[in-house]
């Protein structure tokens, strides 16, 4: 009998100590392992973006990098958001925290990582003189808008051949196919009207650029690409901005622009 009840006690001593082997092939993660899971695409995300900057030379350019991390960002998200052609892969970028007299228009090619085009562009005689200081989406206003657009289509209009713009951001430039604001060459954007005036002519709001490069701008950045203005407004904000939107998606290194789920494919 008593040999009977020391069997049972130490059956029971085992089944309870007893743990399951771990599977070869199970990941264990614990919480700093999901943590740095989290922080991978954030970083990949940056790592992209100073790829782009540096091979392409922007900082040499005269583009800041905060400035061009934004316009990414929107890129990314339209894209996402397949409010772009799939091979649509020209970002043009405009600073008017910048003065006049700068070439302040950038055209990259996010596919080729390479300039385009780097220069000069008026803004609105509204928003101020060699600086653009005050921005609006309101007709007449005379004032530049800031955010992202995509392009459109080509036109003849008043100032010849022309480009025509559609404003994505509520309440910033969601106007402007309403307002006219569109790409067309202007006389006054040269290196002439800056020696004789101190600084670029300006538009009624429309991105205005050299008649020399007008018809290559143009024909680059035609057919829903998209343009970022940025502009020196704390109240200006976009959805296109929104970092954490992105944060779960990695740019495909073999394009660059096809975007694929983070984990999956």
């Amino acid at each position: 009998m008593w040999w009977a009840l020391c069997a049972v006690l130490l059956f029971s001593i085992t089944i309870i100590s007893w743990r399951p082997e771990a599977n070869p092939n199970t990941v264990k993660i614990n919480n700093r392992d999901s943590s740095k899971q989290a922080a991978a695409p954030k970083s990949l995300f940056e790592q992209y973006v100073t790829t782009l900057y540096q091979t392409a030379n922007l900082e040499q350019s005269g583009l800041a990098f905060p400035v061009f991390e934004k316009a990414v960002t929107g890129f990314l998200n339209l894209k996402m958001a397949n409010m772009l052609p799939e091979n649509s892969s020209v970002l043009t970028v405009i600073d008017f925290t910048k003065s006049s007299r700068e070439k302040r228009l950038w055209i990259i090619d996010m596919l080729t990582k390479h300039l385009v085009l780097n220069t000069w562009v008026a803004h609105g005689q509204g928003s101020g003189k060699d600086m653009a200081t005050q921005f609006s989406d309101v007709n007449d206003s005379h004032q530049s808008s800031l955010g992202f657009y995509l392009t459109d289509n080509v036109y003849m209009g008043k100032h010849g051949r022309s480009l025509r713009l559609n404003g994505l951001d509520e309440g910033f430039n969601s106007t402007a196919r309403a307002r006219d604001i569109v790409v067309h060459g202007a006389s006054y954007v040269s290196q002439k009207a800056i020696e004789e005036m101190g600084h670029l002519g300006r538009s009624f709001g429309c991105p205005a650029v050299a008649p020399g490069v007008r018809d290559e701008v143009i024909n680059t950045i035609k057919g829903k690409t998209v343009m970022f203005i940025n502009g020196n407004d704390p109240s200006y904000t976009s959805k296109y901005l929104d970092e954490s939107a992105i944060s779960n998606f990695i740019p495909d290194s073999t394009t660059a622009l096809s975007m694929t789920t983070y984990g999956t494919r």
